[in-house]
């Protein structure tokens, strides 16, 4: 029987499909989804482009693989913030923000690039379209378990995601010490409750 450990003939030699995905998704958010290419990846793997195949069958299973990636973190980050408990609205959007801001469980480059890959591919589109709309729906799951109306509940999430998108996006690199004269305000127009020093303090004071 031929060792295929050393041969390097058959097997998928000392790359990973680990490897190939983060290749890709650092690709994905560094050059954009046109330069997700089999070749491109083996060239920056520095390994044979026929171990590609022992872990996708083409190149549209990776991009697949990329989307599922993307929405089991990105939207599973907002999704389980949402959903830590809080003994206020306050408290619980200081948690929100917590993950989403300053964690390591969103990654906004990533969901940039998504989004630049969905106005290219109406199947990316639509994949953009149900993650954000499940983003939105824990968020007004999130106001609906503090007691708000349903009504309410939806508008209030929808100003909380639009406008994180929005901030990161146009890359607003507030300072702490402006974070912290804005805190109390930022809290009072996302919930509409005023907040106590606490609920500021946890909103500010993110680990």
């Amino acid at each position: 029987m031929t060792d295929t450990k050393k041969t390097g003939v058959r097997g998928p030699g000392r790359t990973t499909r680990t490897d190939w995905l983060t290749a890709a998704m650092d690709t994905l958010v560094s050059e954009g989804v046109d330069q997700v290419k089999v070749l491109t990846l083996a060239q920056k793997l520095d390994c044979p482009r026929s171990s590609f195949y022992w872990y996708f069958k083409n190149r549209s299973e990776l991009l697949d693989a990329l989307l599922e990636t993307w929405a089991a973190t990105n939207t599973k980050a907002i999704i389980a913030a949402s959903r830590q408990p809080a003994q206020t609205i306050n408290f619980a959007v200081a948690k929100l923000y917590s993950a989403w801001v300053v964690g390591n469980e969103f990654d906004m480059q990533l969901d940039f690039a998504v989004r630049d890959w969905a106005r290219r591919s109406g199947t990316v589109r639509r994949a953009l379209d149900l993650n954000d709309a499940q983003r939105i729906e824990a968020l007004t799951e999130m106001f609906l378990r503090h007691g708000f109306d349903e009504q309410e509940a939806d508008v209030r999430a929808r100003i909380i995601y639009f406008t994180q998108i929005g901030y990161d996006a146009l890359d607003q690199r507030e300072s702490w010490d402006i974070r912290r004269t804005r805190a109390a305000m930022y809290l009072y127009c996302m919930t509409g409750q005023t907040p106590t020093e606490a609920e500021t303090e946890a909103t500010i004071d993110m680990p």
